[in-house]
């Protein structure tokens, strides 16, 4: 979640959220992409008896049943990798937490799918945030996230999914936005 400086520091905080434009999800696209291109490319060259590859020579392959079988990994992986780039362009999960004191709002957006619900916007008056809350989980599966702490609302994540950010930035955002707030920083 990267902070952006206000422009008056007293009306407004925004932060923007990442969301599926992170450097892992193009590395994985990209390696899924040349894979799968690999495995179908071999299964046409098995098919067709000429060389579509660079690195190796297929043609030797017997297309029933290992050129089949290279089609039909080379065909899921493509699709694998259609969808990743397609969550990549659709930006899924990206978005922006809007904090103004002017207005006395609090809007959480986030991207989805596209469709109708294509655009989550969550709204809130800000005399009904309590407090904001750090939420920290060692261990195999670590879970570092920030909340805001709205009556009747509940908990609602102001962190991104995925990687869990570093302790340190996660404790300077906290307290950051709690100061902002004037509400209790909560989970230290």
């Amino acid at each position: 979640m990267a902070v952006s400086a206000p422009s008056d520091r007293d009306s407004s905080l925004r932060q923007e959220i990442l969301g599926s434009r992170r450097f892992s999800n193009y590395f994985w696209a990209s390696i899924v992409s040349m894979g799968a291109l690999g495995f179908f490319l071999s299964s046409l060259s098995s098919l067709l008896k000429v060389n579509l590859l660079i690195v190796s020579d297929p043609t030797q392959l017997v297309f029933v049943p290992q050129g089949i079988a290279m089609g039909f990994y080379g065909t899921a992986g493509l699709l694998l990798a259609a969808y990743l780039w397609l969550a990549i362009s659709w930006d899924v999960g990206g978005g922006y937490n809007l904090f103004d004191r002017k207005e006395g709002t609090a809007t959480l957006l986030r991207r989805g799918y596209p469709g109708k619900n294509r655009k989550v916007e969550l709204s809130y008056d800000l005399k009904d945030v309590t407090a904001v809350r750090i939420e920290i989980k060692e261990g195999i599966n670590p879970k570092r996230a920030l909340y805001l702490r709205v009556k009747g609302r509940g908990d609602l994540p102001l962190t991104r999914v995925g990687q869990p950010i570093s302790l340190s930035s996660l404790e300077d955002q906290g307290a950051e936005l709690a100061r902002f707030l004037e509400v209790p920083l909560e989970g230290l």
